[in-house]
């Protein structure tokens, strides 16, 4: 909720509803929404028989998954200036599908709002966040990656901006996705992950 409401202090932008992806965008999206004074509504309705997409094994099963898992609710985003909220951008495929899937719908604008900051550096830890070059926050800039997933425009949260909204020091989390800056030692090659048997 709390890092919504600072994603809308720095990335404010006119709009007519406030959406977030199901279900790792919704409580964002909420405290998106009261912070900036634009009603919150349900844009988009889950699937709940499929899993996650981004850790597809291949582009094409991802791009399948993210259609079956999400459909836009035509009668709340036709003709409507939409803030998009969701958790993160990791390849920015189920990103792009789903900017296009509401835009069919009838969306007159979609402005993505991440609260996050970009995912830029691998996961060691766990999260099949795979190697930085399938990552497109360490292949392109913002303004790149806005063109390539057809936003009409793109805000990510600030590193200071989610440490803020956890209520704790930066010291007590890992930011390593974000900063590259690593609380322990982890793998140059040979391994993904730093607890990974051989």
């Amino acid at each position: 909720w709390e890092a919504g409401k600072l994603l809308a202090k720095e990335h404010p932008v006119e709009a007519d509803l406030v959406i977030g992806v199901p279900d790792s965008g919704t409580v964002s999206a909420m405290g998106y929404a009261e912070a900036a004074g634009i009603p919150f509504g349900i844009g988009l309705i889950k699937n709940r028989y499929v899993g996650r997409t981004f850790i597809k094994a291949t582009q094409s099963s991802r791009e399948i998954g993210v259609k079956l898992k999400l459909n836009a609710v035509k009668e709340a985003v036709r003709g409507k200036r939409l803030i998009m909220v969701d958790d993160s951008i990791v390849r920015g495929t189920t990103s792009g599908l789903i900017v296009k899937v509401l835009k069919e719908a009838g969306a007159k604008e979609v402005h993505v709002r991440v609260s996050s900051p970009p995912v830029m550096h691998s996961c060691y830890f766990g999260i099949d966040t795979s190697t930085r070059k399938e990552l497109i926050g360490a292949q392109r800039k913002i303004e790149e990656i806005r063109q390539y997933i057809g936003a009409d425009s793109l805000g990510y949260l600030s590193l200071d901006g989610l440490m803020k909204a956890t209520g704790f020091s930066g010291e007590r989390f890992c930011t390593g996705c974000f900063s590259g800056a690593y609380p322990i030692e982890v793998p140059r090659e040979g391994k993904r992950y730093v607890f990974e048997k051989r």
